[in-house]
């Protein structure tokens, strides 16, 4: 067990290439493989989707965090070690994506937000765990890019719509045509990360962030997420019934009551998230 940043005790998973622990409403994830600059396995896929289970049903988690070990990166990509045995052709990529499919579900699925808190390298596969976050935050260091022309790969259809929908099918060209990195500052400009902080900065910033939207009435934040992504699909696809139910919760909710009565009493409201 090691400590975290923010106090929490930390726990195992993916033989310790995954990382867990929980802090005053915050979950804290990180993809624990420094020496390959936390490249992505089929096994912290796995890893990752077991630590969102036990998230998505501990209502003391309010807000997920996803940080990667180290300085040198967030997620550099996937881990290229393992194509040769498990992507050497378009058969073995659909095992891979069947196998790895399981997390991304659970990660796609997730109902509370998730901030990626992004330092170094933030690249290819890496880059599509970062945009399907709720919120992207990166250190001035950061570097960004999709090398899948390098690699004669196609980059996978919904991880180009998140693309799309962050920054506009222009710079989604540039970015995927060139192959080329680009830094923080240029991601800020063109919205593909909500906020550049200094490297010195960004825990303290991030975790501002987190106890934020913590301290924020649980269903209100869970309905505003399912609604955005909702309206983020074609409109013969959003789920109408989803969230109308979901305003239904709110507005039927003991929370709604509570927030009603603290803010005539002048006090913090006390959130049970029911």
């Amino acid at each position: 067990m090691n400590d975290m940043p923010g106090g929490g005790i930390t726990r195992e998973y993916a033989g310790g290439k995954m990382l867990a622990a929980k802090d005053e409403g915050v979950g804290l994830i990180t993809f624990n493989q420094p020496e390959k600059r936390n490249a992505m396995s089929l096994e912290m896929w796995t890893g990752l989707g077991e630590i969102l289970d036990e998230f998505r049903e501990d209502d003391s988690v309010r807000v997920v965090i996803l940080s990667g070990a180290g300085n040198k990166a967030f997620v550099s990509g996937a881990d290229i070690s393992q194509f040769e045995k498990n992507r050497s052709d378009a058969n073995a990529q659909q095992e891979y994506d069947r196998l790895a499919g399981v997390g991304r579900a659970k990660y796609a699925s997730f109902p509370k937000p998730i901030i990626a808190r992004i330092r170094g390298f933030c690249l290819g596969g890496g880059l599509a765990i970062a945009m399907q976050a709720d919120l992207r935050i990166a250190a001035v260091d950061s570097q960004f890019g999709i090398p899948a022309a390098k690699l004669s790969i196609a980059y996978a259809p919904a991880s180009v719509k998140r693309l799309i929908d962050l920054v506009g099918p222009a710079h989604a060209r540039m970015i995927l045509y060139t192959a080329r990195r680009i830094d923080a500052v240029e991601a800020e400009r063109i919205g593909l990360i909500n906020k550049m902080v200094e490297d010195e900065a960004l825990n303290e910033y991030v975790l501002d962030v987190a106890r934020t939207i913590a301290d924020n009435a649980p269903l209100s934040v869970a309905a505003s997420k399912l609604t955005i992504n909702e309206m983020l699909k074609d409109e013969s696809k959003r789920d109408t019934a989803a969230m109308a139910r979901m305003m239904e919760v709110c507005f039927n909710s003991a929370d709604y009551k509570e927030g009603r009565t603290a803010f005539m009493e002048k006090r913090a409201p006390r959130w049970q998230g029911r």
